[in-house]
Order: structure tokens, then sequence, then C-alpha cells
């Protein structure tokens, strides 16, 4: 069997959380799942964080989150059929089977479109608000020399890197919010030759994660992306605005899922201290901010001018009026954070 296709096989009873693993080991988006050697389905990124979203257990097996609304390709497909259901799905890779549902072949968006071909999208066209006006104490003492936005990954800037992976969805307007060392940040935009259409607005002071979006009124009238200036994403943004519009939301949280295995039995007690119950090295998972939103433009006049204001301030200020905070998973390892020095080297070893 082709290495790439028995590296995306699991079984039906692996936990949902495993499989998200496996993704992550194998970095891909995309599952085959069996039973007993016999194919059943295929699992993607996107069925996990609909089911994280509706809050099934994440040691729940995959078999119970399983859609069978999936398209597949069949051996009396002609080319053109296959050709035209990958790339309606934009999908990475494409099962085939015979007429009795068994796999037969798996075929690969680089060997039927060509490694240049990528899956094309309808693109967001929705502003970006980039926060790089921190200090980047974490990481001096590079950033008492250069501005945390200008910190290199590879051959580019953290904020390059920020950059493209809205471009790839199809935003083009930035907004760069500075303070710090802003006239370098300046400079150095001047030699990007106009690649990205970036407005700079200065804060006189700190105003903390998200006080300098006031300096936004009256300026924007759609819903925004709100990035840190530290942190990568690896996700389609497309799929943050869709899961944001269909839920109505005021602002929406990218968050990544954290697993922290205690490496001891774990006792629980009850009355007079006797056990209840013994959990052998058991495994939590949270959802982490990842320090990327996605806010509804009306939010910008609910942040005070001039004032110290944190994203969090504004998460409960819109909880305590009713409105919809929502929030958006993706993988552990779909978020880069390069705040601190270990992150910033793990993260150069990815790129």
């Amino acid at each position: 069997m082709n290495p790439l296709v028995q590296s995306r096989i699991i079984e039906i009873g692996l936990s949902i959380l495993d499989a998200m693993k496996k993704m992550d080991q194998e970095k891909v988006k995309l599952l085959l799942v069996f039973d007993s050697g016999q194919f059943r389905s295929i699992l993607t990124i996107g069925d996990i964080q609909r089911a994280i979203i509706r809050g099934v257990d994440l040691s729940s097996p995959v078999g119970d989150i399983l859609s069978g609304n999936k398209v597949y390709a069949y051996t009396s497909d002609s080319a053109d059929d296959i050709r035209r259901k990958m790339r309606g799905l934009r999908a990475e890779c494409m099962p085939v089977l015979d007429g009795k549902g068994e796999l037969v072949d798996v075929l690969f968006w680089n060997d039927v479109f060509g490694k240049d071909q990528k899956p094309e999208k309808p693109g967001l066209d929705l502003p970006v608000v980039i926060m790089a006006g921190g200090k980047g104490t974490r990481l001096k003492p590079l950033t008492n020399v250069i501005p945390k936005p200008l910190v290199p990954i590879g051959d580019r800037t953290i904020l390059e890197e920020i950059m493209e992976r809205f471009v790839n969805a199809g935003c083009s307007k930035f907004y760069l919010m500075v303070n710090y060392k802003s006239d370098m940040i300046r400079f150095f935009l001047r030699q990007l030759d106009g690649r990205y259409d970036i407005s700079v607005l200065q804060e006189d002071e700190p105003l903390g994660t998200i006080g300098s979006v006031a300096l936004l009124k009256g300026k924007l009238d759609k819903p925004f992306f709100v990035s840190n200036c530290d942190i990568l994403i690896d996700q389609d943004f497309r799929d943050v605005y869709a899961y944001h519009r269909e839920n109505r939301n005021d602002i929406t949280v990218i968050t990544a899922l954290q697993s922290i295995r205690i490496p001891y039995g774990v006792i629980e007690t009850g009355h007079d201290g006797l056990m209840t119950a013994l959990k052998e090295k058991p495994e939590h998972s949270y959802q982490i901010n990842t320090g990327v939103y996605l806010l509804n433009p009306s939010l910008i006049d609910e942040i005070p001018e001039g004032t110290f204001f944190h994203i969090t301030d504004l998460m409960d200020k819109v909880r305590a009026r009713g409105g919809r905070v929502g929030c958006f998973p993706v993988s552990g390892n779909a978020w880069k954070d390069m705040g601190q020095w270990h992150e910033y080297l793990k993260m150069l070893d990815v790129l």
C-alpha cells in the first residue's frame, strides 16, 4: 500500500483526541477510517472541529462523529468526473471505491492537478488588524534591538508570515497598530515595495490587547480579524468566518486544543477519605486562546478611546449584555506561538 495512504489510516474506535493528534503528526487534515479492515468513511479536521463546537467528549470514538454525507470517487467515474469532484470539494485527497464500497485507490491533489495548481476558494476580502505595539519583553535581548514584528522567521519577518496567511484567504487590507520602535517598523514597511495594503496607526501609549482598535472608529463597516503579532495559525480563515456568520457571533475566538497528561495514577476520594475512583495517567484537554479573533464592526464603538483595554474586557462586556462570544478550535500543532524563546526556536524548526 502507498505509504501516504497507510499513514492516514485509523480504526473506527480511535478517540477523537487521538485522531487529531494523528493529523498533527502526519501534517494532514483528512484520515481514512477503517473498521476491522473494511473502509468505513473519511474523517476531516472539519468533522472534529464541529464535534468540539457541539461539546462532544474528545475521548469518544471517531465512529460517533462520522458523517454519511461524504463524497467519493468510484471506479465507474471518468477521469473528468473525479477531477470535477476533487475541484468542487478542494479535496487534498479522494478515496476511490468500487461498486461494493470497498476502497481500491486514493488519489492525491498533486497527482491529479500537479503541485503548482492549488485548490481555489473564494476570497474573504475582510480587513485584518495586527497588534504590533508591544515590546516583546519575553524575547529580550533580541527585542532590545528590533521590534517583535520584525523578528525573522526564515527569510521573512513574523509580520510578513502573518499577513501571508491572511492573503491566502483573500484578505488584502491590513491595519498595523504600532508603538514600540514604530519608526523602525515604518522604515521596514517602505522597503516592501507596496506588496501589502497597510495603514499604520500609532498608539501614543500602550492601550492593552484591543484598546488601540478604538482608533478605527468610523473606518470599518464589515467583520474584521484581529491578530497578535507573535503567533501563526495554520487554518483556513474562510472556515472561521463561515462559523462566525452562521452562528451570528459578535466575537469569534480561535482556540487551540491543548492536552495535559498527568504522569501518575489520580485518586478520587469521597466521605471519610474513602477512594471512589482511580484513573491511571489521565489526560485533560483545554481550549487555549490563540490571540486571533474575528469581530463585528459594531464592537469598535464599545472600546473606550484612549483607555487601556484588553480583549478579555471586551469579551466580558459582550457577554454581560447577552452577546455571543464563539470559539473556533484548531489543533495544538496548528498554533505556533513566538512569544517565548523556546517557542520561537520551535517555530524556526517548523518553517
